[in-house]
């Protein structure tokens, strides 16, 4: 880990949506990177990455904080000193090294996408207030680490645990903004999917994605995904955090949606990823000759259930074909599809794809829309000129 910041400018990249234009910056163990704030730091993946591999590597993986003190200092986050504590209604209060952890627990992995709940909120219409994000604050990794569930076991839940709150090291400037604590239902944190990690790609977690423990929460938005975990309370109660009861809320209904410029009536707190797919083996306006073979590639991901199936459209979704799904390294990961593609005609052409997963859940042709610009999951277009 570096001792300091040291950022370098390399270059700037032009987002496809108003303001759109930001610097490429190096943060430390990372390759240039979409800046979108530097206090707190928020860096987004540059999306070309995602065509690289299926998992994504760890120099490239998006950056998301919330309060201004982060990431913690590395005198904090010493493996010698750092500790995880496990209290509230538990039979024993517990606390353990990340050593501890690896030796007493069963290690376990998983290979899970991390996606930011505001992920593409850039293109948002009508625009909505957040960080303005395009396509690439999400990622895919092998994480590693030991299940949450064990090491609840071993503290003891004790009768009458309603919830389980989770804080990391990071901090705000002012005492008055809230901690940033996140909660899970009781039932949910026992679920044997949802990790303590401390390896990602088989490296220790980078500074930047929580090291050293973070927790893991498959299928889940990454609000959940606390970094640099170091307090685990069990509560009897629901916890009312502004984390939990006022941010990071959705419209209570089956597409999470409004009608533009509208408030929901109910709201309930973001959760499961709805169903995504990308192309990533080419961009809007690139130039493709009549009559040549095309292999279309991309990516299809939903919260846990598993892509069955992605369809492919070479016409602007007036005809569909399926595409090939590649290895399939788990549900809760980015599943690759490629498909051949051959334009006999020189024009403009608008390629569209979309995903289906176990459960029927597919995309909509058209977005919908939320005060938040959160779960964005319509169908995507790539516009290419055929010469």
């Amino acid at each position: 880990m570096a001792a300091a910041w040291k950022l370098s400018a390399a270059d700037t990249i032009t987002l496809p949506f108003e303001n759109g234009e930001r610097t490429l910056v190096k943060y430390p163990q990372k390759r240039p990177l979409i800046r979108l704030t530097s206090r707190p730091p928020q860096l987004e993946t540059p999306f070309t990455v995602f065509n690289e591999s299926v998992l994504t590597p760890n120099d490239a993986f998006f950056v998301r904080y919330h309060l201004a003190i982060s990431p913690p200092a590395e005198d904090v986050l010493n493996p010698d000193v750092f500790r995880l504590s496990i209290e509230g209604t538990v039979n024993q209060p517990l606390n353990f090294s990340v050593a501890e952890l690896k030796q007493q627990f069963e290690n376990i992995e998983v290979v899970a996408v991390n996606q930011c709940s505001g992920n593409s909120r850039g293109f948002s219409s009508p625009r909505v207030v957040g960080g303005q994000l395009g396509n690439g604050a999400m990622g895919n990794a092998r994480w590693r680490g030991v299940r949450l569930r064990d090491v609840l076991n071993k503290a003891g839940i004790a009768a009458g645990a309603k919830q389980v709150t989770f804080n990391g090291l990071d901090k705000a400037v002012l005492p008055q903004i809230p901690d940033f604590v996140k909660a899970l239902d009781i039932d949910h944190a026992l679920d044997s999917d949802v990790m303590l990690a401390f390896e990602m790609n088989g490296e220790d977690l980078p500074w930047l994605n929580g090291y050293p423990l973070r927790l893991v929460v498959p299928g889940y938005y990454g609000t959940y995904w606390i970094k640099h975990l170091h307090e685990i309370t069990v509560l009897g109660k629901e916890f009312d955090g502004f984390w939990m009861s006022t941010a990071y809320r959705i419209p209570d209904n089956s597409c999470a949606c409004v009608p533009p410029g509208t408030a929901a009536a109910k709201t309930i707190p973001i959760n499961r990823y709805n169903v995504r797919s990308f192309i990533t083996s080419m961009s809007d306006g690139a130039k493709l000759k009549a009559g040549a073979d095309i292999m279309v590639k991309g990516i299809a991901f939903d919260g846990g259930y598993g892509i069955t199936e992605v369809m492919f459209s070479g016409d602007g979704g007036r005809s569909w074909r399926e595409a090939e799904l590649g290895h399939d390294l788990g549900k809760y990961s980015f599943r690759e599809w490629t498909i051949p593609f051959k334009p006999t005609k020189p024009g403009a052409y608008e390629l569209e794809v979309k995903a289906t997963n176990r459960i029927g859940q597919s995309q909509p042709k058209e977005p919908l829309w939320n005060p938040a610009g959160y779960m964005r999951n319509v169908i995507e277009t790539v516009r290419v000129e055929i010469t």
